[in-house]
C-alpha cells in the first residue's frame, strides 16, 4: 500500500464516524480515526492523502467545544467537512456559525448548484440527503462558494479556494443519503486522487510481514474460542511464526452445547494447527460467584483467561506473547481511544485485561471491523463452519445470563440457545442473520403446566440484522419460527415456562444484555 493511500478521519464524536470508516474501506482507501487533539507527527508520519472532519454533537460556537489543529490544514491535504466539521472548518476560516432557526433531522433535498464540480459527478440535480443538525453556516469565509443547497440549509455543501476543499452540512456516509457513497467515492479518487488499491489480501500480506517481524524467534500463546477473530488471528500467526505458535482452546464452562468438541475438530483436523484444550470451568465459575453487575463479570473473565494463559505459558520457552481477536468495535465501544465519544461496555480483551498482565498482547485485528475479519476468513482457507459463524461474545454465556452465573442457569441456557440455532437454521434464516441467540432472565413468572400452577424463569430470544455491529435491527421472524422456538423451549428446557422476543434497536440498546 502506497503511503499516500490512506486517510486520516477527525473524530470529533459523531455517532456516524465509524459509519465514515466503513465507507471509506468499502471502496478499497485505508483509513484510520483520531482525535481532534491528534498531534501533528502522528498524522503526517502515516502520510495520508486526504483528510475527513466528522460530524459531532457540540456546537462549534460553545467555548468548550473541540476544534482543529492548525497544523493539520496546514499540510494542505484534500479535505472534506461533514456536518461538524464543515461548520468548525467554516468557523476557523473566517465565516460564521449560528444557532438555526429550524433544526433539520432526517430526510431533505439536495439541490446542486455547480453540476461540474468533481465532487457530485454522476450526482443527479435534486437527491435526498440525510441532515442531523442543530446549527448552521450564515456566513462564509472569504473565497468559499456554495455548490449545493436544501430548503432549510443554504450552505448544505461549499467549496473552498483552490483544490480539494469541501464541506457538506449533511451526511454522506449514512444509508439515508441517496448518492452519499458516490460522493465519497469522488472525494477519494476525483479530489484526492486515491486509486483505492488497499484490499484484504494486501492487509493479510502486510500483517504476515509485521508479525514475523515483531515477534521474531519469541513464542505467542492464542486463545481460541472457536469463533471467526481468534480463528483469523490463529491462521495468521501460524502463517507468520509456524511452529513458535501455541494455541490454546479454554473451556470455561461459559461455552455453548458442544462447541469444545466441534473447535478441536476443525482445528485439528481441517487447519492442521495444534490445539490444546485446558478444562477451566471451575476456575472460571467460581470467580464467578457473587458477580451481578455485568462490567464486574468482564473484568472477572478477563483476568481469569488471563492467569490461565499466563499459567499455561510458564511451561513454555520463551513464551513473552499473548494474541487476542480484538476488533475495532471492541476497541470503540470499551475505551474513547480516539475522541470525546461515550463509552459503552468494557469488553474483556480491551479494557479488563490486568495491568500486571506479563504477556505483550498482540492483536493483529484490532482495526478491521466484522466483515472485513469474514473477508480475510475466506481468503486464508478458513473452514465455513468458523468464518460464518454468528459472533459469540468473548466472556461468553456469562453475559446472557442476566444477574449471578450459576450452574444450573448455564445449563438452562445452553439449552434454550441450542432450540434457538436448530429452529433458526431449520428455517434457513441462519446465514440472513448477524446473531440470533437466548438470554435467561432473573425474573420468575407464574405459568400453568399439567394443570398445576409453576412459578419459574423466563428466556428471552435475540435476533438482529447488521452488517458491522455498529448498528443493529431485530428481525421480524416469521410468526410459526416464533412458535416453534417458543413451544420447544417451554417443554424441553426444565425451570422455563415464559419466552419472550426481543424487539430493540441498536442504538438505543445493544446487541447483548450485558
Amino acid at each position: 500500500m502506497s503511503p499516500s493511500e490512506r486517510v486520516v478521519i477527525v473524530d470529533y464524536g459523531s455517532q456516524y464516524t465509524q459509519l465514515i470508516a466503513r465507507r471509506v474501506r468499502e471502496l478499497k482507501v485505508y483509513c484510520e480515526i483520531v482525535p481532534p487533539w491528534v498531534e501533528t507527527e502522528r498524522v503526517r508520519a502515516g502520510s495520508p492523502g486526504a483528510l475527513i472532519l466528522s460530524g459531532g454533537p457540540a456546537s462549534v460556537t460553545h467555548p468548550e467545544a473541540p476544534q482543529i489543529n492548525e497544523e493539520i490544514l496546514d499540510l494542505g491535504l484534500p479535505l472534506l467537512g461533514i456536518c461538524y466539521g464543515q461548520q468548525l472548518l467554516v468557523q476557523h476560516l473566517g465565516g460564521r456559525v449560528e444557532p438555526a432557526d429550524e433544526r433539520e433531522y432526517g430526510r431533505a433535498e439536495l439541490e446542486l448548484s455547480a453540476a461540474d464540480e468533481p465532487l457530485f459527478q454522476g450526482v443527479p440535480a435534486r437527491s435526498v440527503v440525510w441532515m442531523s443538525h442543530g446549527d448552521r453556516v450564515a456566513k462564509l469565509p472569504p473565497g468559499f462558494r456554495v455548490i449545493g443547497t436544501s430548503s432549510n440549509s443554504p450552505f448544505a455543501a461549499v467549496r473552498g479556494p483552490g483544490e480539494g476543499i469541501y464541506g457538506l452540512q449533511f451526511h454522506p456516509e449514512v444509508f439515508h443519503s441517496e448518492h452519499g457513497t458516490r460522493i465519497l467515492e469522488n472525494f477519494l479518487g476525483s479530489v484526492a486522487g486515491l486509486r483505492g488499491s488497499w484490499t484484504m489480501d494486501e492487509f493479510i500480506g502486510q500483517q504476515t510481514r509485521e508479525l514475523t517481524e515483531r515477534i521474531g524467534d519469541g513464542r505467542v500463546i492464542c486463545g481460541v474460542s472457536g469463533g471467526v477473530d481468534s480463528s483469523v488471528v490463529a491462521v495468521l500467526l501460524h502463517r507468520a511464526i509456524g511452529p513458535h505458535l501455541h494455541c490454546f482452546f479454554v473451556d470455561n464452562g461459559l461455552l455453548r452445547s458442544g462447541e469444545a468438541e466441534e473447535v478441536e475438530k476443525i482445528f485439528k483436523s481441517d487447519l492442521k494447527i495444534p490445539i490444546k484444550v485446558i478444562d477451566a470451568k471451575d476456575d472460571f465459575i467460581s470467580r464467578l460467584e457473587g458477580a451481578i453487575d455485568p462490567e464486574a463479570k468482564r473484568v472477572r473473565i478477563g483476568h481469569c483467561f488471563v492467569e490461565v494463559f499466563e499459567r499455561e505459558a510458564a511451561s513454555i520457552p520463551d513464551a513473552r506473547f499473548l494474541a487476542q481477536g480484538t476488533l475495532y468495535p471492541d476497541v470503540i465501544e470499551s475505551v474513547s481511544v480516539w475522541g470525546p465519544s461515550a463509552t459503552i461496555k468494557t469488553h474483556h480483551n480491551v479494557g479488563g485485561l490486568p495491568e500486571n498482565m506479563h504477556l505483550e498482547l498482540v492483536e493483529p485485528l484490532r482495526e478491521l471491523f466484522k466483515d472485513e475479519v469474514r473477508e480475510v476468513a475466506e481468503k486464508l482457507g478458513v473452514p465455513d463452519a468458523l468464518w460464518q459463524r454468528h459472533p459469540f461474545p468473548g466472556p461468553g454465556l456469562a453475559i446472557r445470563v442476566v444477574g449471578e452465573v450459576t450452574r444450573e442457569n448455564l445449563e438452562k441456557l445452553r439449552a434454550a440457545d441450542r432450540i434457538v440455532i436448530e429452529e433458526i437454521r431449520a428455517a434457513g434464516l441462519y446465514a440472513g442473520l448477524w446473531q440470533a441467540f437466548a438470554v435467561f432472565l432473573p425474573v420468575r413468572s407464574v405459568g400453568v403446566m399439567g394443570d398445576a400452577r409453576t412459578y419459574e424463569n423466563a428466556i428471552c430470544v435475540r435476533c438482529v440484522s447488521s452488517r458491522d455491529a455498529m448498528t443493529a435491527d431485530w428481525a421480524d421472524l416469521p410468526r410459526e419460527v416464533l412458535a416453534s422456538i417458543s413451544n420447544r423451549i417451554i417443554n424441553e428446557v426444565p425451570g422455563i415456562n415464559r419466552v419472550v422476543y426481543d424487539i430493540s434497536s441498536k442504538p438505543p440498546a445493544t446487541i447483548e444484555w450485558e
